[in-house]
């Protein structure tokens, strides 16, 4: 039984270490819950919506067993995603001719030989 109080207690400071430095690194998100896959709730004897942290609700996830992820209200890809787009419209603008490639290299370069297959 003492066992498994000293895996939860670790689990417990685990997930507020998680949320804590979830909500230092994205202070405009609220972390609403932590996201575990299903395995990992029923294996540590927790059930799915309970609270498991003050305002911190337990979900089950489609996410890898061992790992847990914090839930918030924020969009995390939202930066990335419009760097990827004006990355996309900029290469887009950018027009260049198509290079001729002929097997064998530069003139004057003998082909490579290749053994029969």
């Amino acid at each position: 039984m003492a066992e498994a109080r000293s895996k939860i207690s670790y689990l417990l400071e685990r997930l507020s270490q998680g949320v804590a430095s979830h909500d230092r690194e994205n202070p405009g998100h609220h972390s609403w819950g932590v996201g575990m896959a299903h395995f990992d709730i029923e294996r540590l004897g927790l059930e799915e919506g309970e609270e498991i942290l003050p305002g911190i609700i337990l979900q089950a996830d489609g996410g890898v067993t061992g790992a847990f992820r914090v839930l918030c209200d924020g969009d995390h890809d939202a930066e990335q995603e419009a760097a990827e787009e004006e990355m996309v419209e900029a290469v887009s603008q950018e027009t260049r001719e198509l290079e001729i490639v002929r097997p064998g290299g530069a003139e004057g370069t003998p082909e490579r030989i290749r053994p029969p297959f």
